[in-house]
């Protein structure tokens, strides 16, 4: 138990760490992320830095191999010519116990000696000795232990063996650590066999890989930097037309259609930027196309519809005097004044929706905003369409607080918004009720309308607010809709600045929901009311418009 207990402190202050971690390196991770100049140029230090270290490695390690093989070949040289010169000078003993052997072996050393500061690298150290007569002491040619330079190893390969052997061994002398190349040859005797040793200090050769190493580090260094900077150099030359080719595309998503990429050159910059021009060009003179386009469209909706309201007032007229004469006419001619009533009020309606679409398009909608009780509203709407849910057998059930429901509004916009809602709902609902629902917080309200007919297939959600759509169009209407009206509602709950959302499932009804903010010009962040009804939570399709 308590190492589970440390376990779990553990992994919990290890999470602690990674977290803090996380957060300092934040904008580290979102400068890299949004820079490629940066990126461009830390890969290029990171490989260079690699390159450029596996090549100076290789460089130091051959130089000082070089250095280390001349020195032994020079030290084998020079053993072989001074192993000549101390057998010349032994031969004229003939027993290990001649009593001028110590001296001759002195002389031959200090003969042999190279003279110098061994630890300074100016002089080798020369020693003769015997691993097989106990009588012959070593005798160095200067006051250097050699017990730790020349091992027992190596006087068994020389002594023993009679064959050259070769070390490279350190060695503290006189308090300084210092590299010796230790070089031992057997000396052929006529009382028997001696060994000599040379010594030679490396401090040279390892002062000359010693500056190598620095210079190439150095170089290395020096080398990475200007790669550094020469990466940093052309990568701006690179991104510089990028960013401004970023930034001008921004300026024209804005809208200042006028904008263009600076041309210098001939280089493949100067065609991106002239490319970039061309397609600018040619985007603002089809957006100056189709604006003028759509202006031309709207103020033809416009003008057809204001020129359709003298001819229409005409024929409203004449046709009023005759619907009130029908009964005076037969039968198929008073049916006839009938329908010829019935349409022109379509007509009508049609022309007034056409116009409150050309002044959403030309964005002359205003809005008429005064503090107002949504409650009432609903019940008027309601009220208005009692004829048509009375004779398609269907019951519209509110659901209205007890208090009042306020809210800055435009009272005309809204009621118009919910005789849409409604008037849908109950032609759609197949003779089942309707619910009207009205909600409120302190930032938003809310209105429901919930039908249990058809339902809308997926992807209809979207549809349904486009203009003239119909889900079925072999379907009946019994309002005599225009296809316009849903439309008019978006635009209206625009206008508000709230949201016209739908959802919808095939069999299972759809529900319609109008959010509005309570004070005008408020942001909306969440609705007082579910958008899919609370007897239907399976997932289906939904959109805000």
């Amino acid at each position: 138990m308590p190492l589970r207990r440390a376990l779990r402190v553990v992994r919990r202050y290890w999470r602690v760490v990674l977290r803090r971690l996380r957060v300092l390196l934040a904008p580290a991770r979102r400068q890299w992320r949004r820079s490629l100049q940066l990126r461009v140029v830390a890969i290029t230090l990171v490989a260079s830095s690699v390159m450029v270290a596996a090549f100076g490695w290789f460089v130091a390690y051959k130089s000082a191999d070089i250095l280390l093989n001349r020195a032994q070949d020079e030290v084998f040289a020079q053993g072989r010519n001074k192993r000549a010169v101390a057998q010349e000078q032994l031969s004229v003993h003939v027993s290990p116990v001649d009593a001028t052997l110590t001296r001759t072996l002195e002389n031959t050393i200090n003969l042999l000696a190279d003279g110098g500061d061994p630890t300074a690298g100016s002089g080798a150290v020369v020693t003769i000795q015997s691993a097989r007569f106990s009588s012959i002491r070593p005798y160095p040619s200067a006051n250097v232990d050699t017990s730790e330079l020349i091992t027992p190893g190596m006087v068994q390969e020389v002594g023993n063996d009679g064959a050259e052997a070769y070390q490279i061994r350190t060695a503290v002398v006189n308090g300084v650590e210092t590299k010796f190349l230790v070089y031992g040859t057997p000396v052929p005797t006529r009382f028997g066999q001696l060994e000599l040793y040379y010594l030679v200090p490396l401090t040279t050769e390892d002062r000359a890989a010693n500056q190598i190493r620095a210079t190439v580090l150095a170089t290395g260094f020096a080398l990475v930097i200007l790669l550094g900077v020469v990466a940093a150099l052309v990568t701006r030359m690179v991104v510089t037309p990028v960013r401004v080719a970023a930034r001008t595309a921004q300026r024209l998503s804005a809208g200042l259609l006028d904008q263009r990429m600076k041309v210098t050159g001939e280089d493949d910059l100067a065609l991106l930027a002239a490319s970039f021009n061309q397609m600018a060009a040619n985007l603002q003179r089809q957006i100056v196309r189709l604006e003028e386009m759509s202006r031309l469209q709207r103020r033809f909706t416009s003008d057809v519809s204001h020129e359709l309201r003298t001819p229409l007032t005409t024929v409203r007229m004449a046709a009023d005097l005759i619907f009130s004469e029908r009964e005076d006419f037969d039968p198929a001619v008073a049916r006839s004044a009938e329908l010829l009533q019935a349409e022109l009020d379509r007509f009508e309606s049609l022309l007034t929706d056409l116009l409150e679409i050309s002044r959403f398009d030309a964005g002359f909608a205003a809005l008429d905003s005064e503090h107002a009780d949504l409650n009432p509203i609903v019940e008027r709407v309601t009220e208005g369409l009692a004829g048509l849910a009375e004779r398609v057998g269907v019951t519209v059930v509110l659901h209205l607080p007890e208090s009042p429901v306020i809210a800055e509004i435009d009272p005309r916009r809204v009621e118009r918004v919910l005789r849409n809602l409604v008037g849908n709902a109950v032609e759609h609902a197949e003779g089942r009720p309707v619910q009207v629902t009205v909600a409120s917080d302190d930032a938003a309200v809310a209105i429901t309308v919930r039908d249990h007919g058809v339902g809308l297939k997926p992807g209809e959600e979207r549809l349904v607010f486009n203009r003239f759509w119909r889900a079925d169009p072999s379907r009946a209407r019994q309002t005599g809709g225009t296809g316009l009206g849903l439309s008019i509602s978006v635009e209206d709950a625009r206008l508000h600045g709230g949201w016209l959302e739908a959802w919808g499932a095939p069999g299972e009804g759809s529900q319609f929901r109008l959010t509005l903010p309570v004070r005008a010009g408020d942001r909306l962040v969440a609705a007082p009311l579910p958008l899919i009804p609370r007897d239907r939570v399976l997932p289906t399709a939904e959109v805000t418009l």
